[in-house]
């Protein structure tokens, strides 16, 4: 079939994207405040947590908006990592496609 050398080398050419694209993921902080800053989290782009800090005075408050505040905070360094996970791809895959058999 011709053309198969030209995807293969494609595909490599993509692969290798991908996978600095991860390596630059991982090393890639991403802070989240929330309750004024007595809630600190970091995320990495791959969304794994790398660091929390939780201020003592804030834990002495109502268990209910501890949770909810510590909640937000996780959900919004998810949210902002899935979104640069997912536009890093992209951006390491552009231009990249399957000819229709």
């Amino acid at each position: 079939m011709p053309g198969v050398g030209k995807l293969l080398k494609q595909a490599q050419r993509v692969q290798q994207r991908i996978a600095d694209t991860q390596a630059r993921l991982a090393q890639t902080a991403i802070e989240v405040s929330h309750g004024g800053g007595a809630v600190r989290i970091t995320v990495n782009g791959n969304n794994e947590v790398t660091a929390l800090s939780l201020d003592p005075e804030f834990l002495r408050e109502d268990k209910t908006l501890v949770e909810q505040t510590l909640f937000a905070a996780l959900k919004e360094a998810g949210d902002k990592a899935r979104a640069l996970h997912t536009d890093s791809m992209n951006a390491a895959t552009e231009g990249f496609s399957l000819p229709s058999f």
